[in-house]
């Protein structure tokens, strides 16, 4: 874990959901594997060449944008994916359930948090697979907003999202805290907007957060 920020007067704590609320290696690969597969079908490729045009594109993004990185949506757009079809290919092929199960330790973290905190999702994934995850793990009802891809329709890192969830929550973005397992997707833009920022390894991390935060006492 490594604390960025945190605000004096957090009022809402801002969650990415996958590798973040739960930790999974292989769902995690697989829910950008199953796309790459998709795409590669649909372009007539061969698997090997498909990644290989994306993990290209990647790297030239990154050595264009001083190693920052890009969201697997973002890159989909930039070979002609947009978006909205992103998103029909996420609701079809993700299915948390086949990886994911009930998490009762971060049930009474979020029990812990939500005495004193609104709390969002923030995600890259659209709503249906973000809610089926939030189900599985046993914690959709503590969240007061879920902020996914096909609500905005842009995809992290940008700022939209984080504006929406605080406007929906009825904060200011100063008084938001953003939590999660990637600095340049989860917090970099955040931070720009004057959120905290907390990037966590996994859900591990996520557990101790009641602890961390227990000297802070908003109201909701």
């Amino acid at each position: 874990m490594k604390i960025y920020h945190i605000p004096p007067e957090t009022k809402a704590i801002l969650f990415d959901i996958d590798s973040t609320l739960y930790t999974n290696a292989a769902y995690a690969y697989e829910q950008v594997d199953v796309q790459l597969r998709h795409f590669a079908e649909i372009r007539g490729l061969p698997y090997k060449d498909a990644k290989a045009k994306v993990d290209a594109y990647r790297q030239e993004y990154a050595k264009q944008h001083g190693g920052a990185k890009t969201s697997f949506g973002n890159t989909l757009a930039a070979f002609g994916i947009p978006i909205e079809e992103s998103i029909r290919w996420r609701e079809k092929l993700i299915n948390p359930a086949d990886y994911l199960e009930y998490d009762g330790t971060l049930v009474k973290t979020m029990e812990d948090l939500a005495q004193n905190y609104k709390i969002a999702a923030v995600t890259n994934n659209p709503l249906a697979p973000a809610k089926k995850t939030l189900e599985v793990l046993g914690v959709i009802s503590f969240f007061d907003e879920i902020i996914a891809l096909d609500t905005c329709f842009v995809s992290k890192p940008h700022r939209l999202p984080y504006e929406t969830a605080a406007k929906n929550l009825s904060v200011c973005v100063e008084e938001c805290l953003s939590v999660g397992d990637r600095y340049d997707i989860d917090l970099a833009v955040p931070l720009e907007m004057g959120m905290g920022g907390i990037l966590v390894s996994g859900v591990k991390d996520v557990y101790t957060l009641p602890s961390l935060l227990k000297d802070l006492t908003p109201r909701k």
